[in-house]
């Protein structure tokens, strides 16, 4: 949401406190979510003209564009998905640096943009991006909007091209159902509400509103910390193995190599680390919701020129 247009939300909720709405429990109801902000403008709006204090015409004004700005808390323009994924993406470069070997880095970014082009979502703002980053960590992550990283660690989990594309399909599954956008959208707007509730009993300033709107996008950093060190949901995990599994089928590649990748991954993690032991679930656990999928584990076949590309590639990293 651009800086203007909170700010405008925000003078409309000082706005329908001052004009009586005081009685009302506005805490409660932001917290209630968007659908309620829509209600205590209906509510200000009709005691305004009731009042005298506003006409009809600012009324409906009033009305419109606070539906509007509630909307923009639920969905987000590919651009501004575009933005919040660059600062994710930052601080993940911040913990982990890249992995500075261009074969290797092309390699990944070959396969990767092939399996979106099998997706839901072949096309981002910015487009799909993909690098190694340079630590024996066993982790992958994928940013709003189509930065997608996967360390060196995990990447030696990969017995061959078919579990690389797995890694990276899965990854592009959380890009297609906009789960990082799901729970930076959470977080923010209750940070955002929250504060607009602990003040509802004051007008608005333009001091008042510079210190909320700060509020609001230092939430965003908040967030990306989250998305770092906890991880997506057990459902979130479940749902991009699903894509990942119809991504590579689209594409031609062998979704068992989603096995064979999990299976290393599970001699090489150790418990109790802050990789994907911490934020993810078991990986017995997928094996056995993947093969409720696809059926039994069957070693994908690897023809001679995809197995010499992978170890070209990757053979030394």
């Amino acid at each position: 949401m651009k800086s203007q247009t909170r700010r405008v939300f925000l003078k409309q909720a000082g706005k329908y406190t001052a004009i009586g709405l005081t009685g009302i429990p506005l805490g409660a109801a932001f917290l209630n979510g968007c659908a309620q902000v829509e209600k205590v403008a209906e509510i200000g709006a009709k005691i305004g003209v009731d009042k005298g204090i506003i006409s009809q015409k600012q009324a409906d004004s009033l009305r419109k564009s606070t539906k509007a700005v509630a909307r923009s808390f639920e969905e987000f323009t590919p651009e501004q998905e575009y933005y919040i994924g660059r600062t994710v993406g930052a601080q993940i470069l911040a913990k982990y640096r890249p992995y500075n070997d261009q074969a290797s880095n092309y390699y990944i970014n070959q396969i990767g943009q092939t399996l979106a082009l099998g997706s839901k979502r072949p096309a981002t703002f910015g487009g799909y991006h993909f690098l190694i980053q340079n630590t024996n960590e066993i982790n992958a992550l994928a940013a709003p909007g189509g930065l997608i990283f996967v360390t060196r660690g995990l990447l030696r989990c990969c017995p061959n091209e078919d579990a690389v594309a797995a890694v990276l399909a899965h990854e592009i599954g959380h890009v297609q159902h906009l789960h990082g956008l799901q729970a930076i959208h959470k977080s923010r707007v209750t940070t955002a509400l929250t504060t607009i509730g602990a003040e509802s009993a004051k007008t608005f300033g333009d001091k008042k509103v510079a210190e909320l709107t700060q509020t609001f996008e230092e939430s965003i950093g908040d967030i990306t910390k989250t998305l770092i060190n906890n991880g997506y949901s057990r459902g979130f995990e479940r749902e991009a193995d699903q894509a990942a599994i119809t991504i590579m089928q689209n594409i031609g590649y062998n979704p068992n190599g989603l096995t064979a990748m999990l299976r290393k991954m599970e001699q090489r993690l150790k418990p109790g680390g802050l990789d994907f032991a911490k934020t993810h679930p078991t990986p017995a656990s997928r094996i056995d919701e993947i093969e409720e999928i696809i059926g039994p584990y069957v070693r994908p076949r690897q023809p001679t020129a995809r197995w010499r590309r992978f170890q070209k590639a990757l053979g030394r990293i």
